[in-house]
């Protein structure tokens, strides 16, 4: 599953390979996802080398080649020819697991749930979340609340000062809003995940850190949607 610059960045390259037989330079791809700068452009190809979409070809400039398209790719080539996905609709969240089982016997109320985790989370710098399910965890159903839950390993060390630590397994009940001072996953510009607190200023979100090394972000709602609020964390020793 790509996040949606991934999608639109692919998507871009490949029309300009059918329709030119030469990748775009850099410059073209920022000004086409409207990117500023192309640090941004040159994270996207790394992301989606390693999911084994393109391949960067050695020794040549401009050298990139398509392997393969997603299926959702393959749907939208036929919506015209500007590199923009329309309707795409980046989520962390897959599947239908981790949903808290209605108690029927004795056995419902004791036998564990299975939680998809679908990859990493920030909890630092934000990186983009990995958006596959790599494996399940089994969960007692206690932890569980109605909804849907998936879990995320966590990176870096911004909320040390609320427990968070590298490393850790963090469960994540499915909630699109939040309320101030929950820690939650919140998607930025629908392409970077992160781990933070909720807060509200005026009209703007604050993701807040717990690690005075690092900065609150203040954001504007319309770059920021909640994916979850944390439920529970999990330490391997």
């Amino acid at each position: 599953m790509l996040t949606r610059k991934q999608f639109e960045l692919l998507r871009f390259i490949h029309e300009r390979l059918t329709e030119t037989g030469v990748p775009p330079s850099f410059d073209e791809m920022k000004d086409a996802l409207d990117l500023r700068s192309k640090s941004g452009i040159h994270r996207l190809i790394t992301a989606l080398e390693e999911r084994g979409f393109i391949r960067r070809l050695a020794n040549r400039a401009r050298a990139i080649e398509v392997i393969k398209l997603p299926d959702s790719v393959q749907h939208g080539l036929g919506g015209g020819g500007n590199g923009r996905a329309r309707g795409f609709n980046p989520s962390v969240i897959e599947g239908n697991l981790g949903k808290a089982r209605p108690v029927v016997t004795e056995d419902d109320a004791t036998r564990p749930i299975s939680v998809p985790v679908m990859g990493r989370i920030a909890a630092g710098t934000p990186i983009e979340a990995i958006q596959q399910r790599s494996h399940v965890i089994n969960m007692p159903p206690e932890l569980l609340s109605n909804g849907e839950h998936f879990a995320l390993e966590v990176r870096g060390d911004s909320m040390i000062d609320a427990g968070i630590l590298d490393g850790d397994i963090a469960l994540i009940r499915r909630s699109e809003g939040a309320d101030t001072g929950d820690i939650v996953v919140a998607l930025i510009d629908d392409e970077e995940a992160t781990l933070k607190r909720f807060r509200r200023r005026g009209a703007s979100i604050a993701l807040e850190p717990a690690n005075a090394a690092y900065e609150v972000r203040i954001l504007p709602p319309n770059r920021v949607r909640i994916q979850g609020k944390l439920v529970a964390m999990f330490r391997r020793y």
